[in-house]
């Protein structure tokens, strides 16, 4: 993909490209990439290569390819992170996420790498590039089974006011994709409360070489052009063994509840392998489930510009009002 490329957007520690699902950002970042290091081998700029961070929620998971949409091929010669890293199955986390994000940034700048932050986690994003201070929550399960006696309704004003009176960072819509994750949102809310998590000495060490400078740029078709790419990956992605991806992590053992706590895809073929709904339901309501995720995630871009981050909205690309 032959992207357009400014050399601005690679004088401060770090770039970071987002967009909502299906605008291209996996191509963008890798393209752009491939420019850093080509500048780099010219003397234009003082690193050795650039290299790409995932902030992805879900491409953490090992053997969740097409239903992630990882595109591994599509980055070929250019160096990633983040990907893979966990087993299916697990609940990998934010303060798990920040954790890792800071030793891949360590280790990157100590090779004098350029690195490219890519993904359309805005959570994530925002958490490493705000350094938001976080700390690891144990598992409540008499809070748990408490929740569990609750409404849908319920779980979602509770959190909505937790992190109102908190004043804690705005939730993240992808929280309310399934009743675990939002009764999990409220576990970590409650035993963080006010004070965020506090720091450690290993945050305090990272803070000296954490990202400063930052340039966000943003791909956002619009909406027409978004949700007919939406559709023809979705097609594509059945006729490359979606469902059958989803089937190999049930028979593998994965419990059908841990891969709707993923939402989406193996939130709706889980659902249709286990005969709760039929092809046809799974197929339309889960279109229709990614329409309405890369409208949050959209959403959640538009709240970074209000909460003062400064945006580059690409001119090749139209911007969503």
């Amino acid at each position: 993909m032959k992207t357009l490329f400014n050399i601005d957007w690679c004088r401060g520690d770090m770039l970071a490209v987002m967009g909502p699902t299906a605008s291209g950002k996996t191509a963008f970042a890798v393209s752009t990439a491939r420019e850093v290091t080509n500048c780099c081998r010219e003397g234009l700029l003082p690193y050795s290569k650039c290299e790409i961070i995932s902030a992805d929620s879900r491409q953490v998971y090992r053997n969740m390819n097409i239903g992630t949409g990882k595109d591994l091929a599509e980055y070929a010669e250019v160096p990633y992170h983040l990907i893979d890293i966990a087993e299916a199955g697990e609940k990998y986390d934010l303060f798990r996420y920040k954790k890792d994000f800071q030793k891949v940034y360590k280790d990157i700048k100590e090779r004098n790498v350029f690195p490219i932050l890519c993904g359309g986690s805005g959570l994530y994003i925002e958490a490493v590039c705000k350094d938001y201070a976080l700390k690891e929550v144990a598992p409540n399960p008499s809070l748990r089974k408490e929740l569990e006696e609750k409404s849908m309704e319920e779980l979602v004003e509770m959190l909505t006011a937790l992190k109102r009176q908190h004043g804690s960072q705005p939730h993240n819509n992808t929280d309310f994709d399934t009743r675990k994750r939002v009764i999990r949102a409220i576990e970590i809310e409650l035993s963080q409360g006010a004070d965020n998590g506090g720091r450690t000495m290993e945050d305090a060490e990272y803070e000296k070489i954490a990202p400063k400078k930052i340039k966000y740029l943003a791909l956002a078709p619009n909406r027409e052009i978004r949700n007919k790419r939406i559709d023809a990956r979705l097609n594509a992605r059945l006729r490359e063994g979606m469902v059958e991806e989803v089937k190999a992590l049930l028979e593998r053992g994965i419990k059908a509840e841990d891969l709707i706590y993923y939402g989406l895809e193996y939130k709706f073929i889980t659902r249709y392998l286990t005969g709760e709904i039929s092809y046809d339901y799974m197929k339309e309501h889960l279109a229709i489930a990614i329409h309405q995720f890369a409208k949050r995630q959209m959403t959640w871009l538009r709240g970074m510009e209000r909460r003062g981050i400064e945006i580059e909205w690409l001119p090749a690309v139209e911007r969503e009002e």
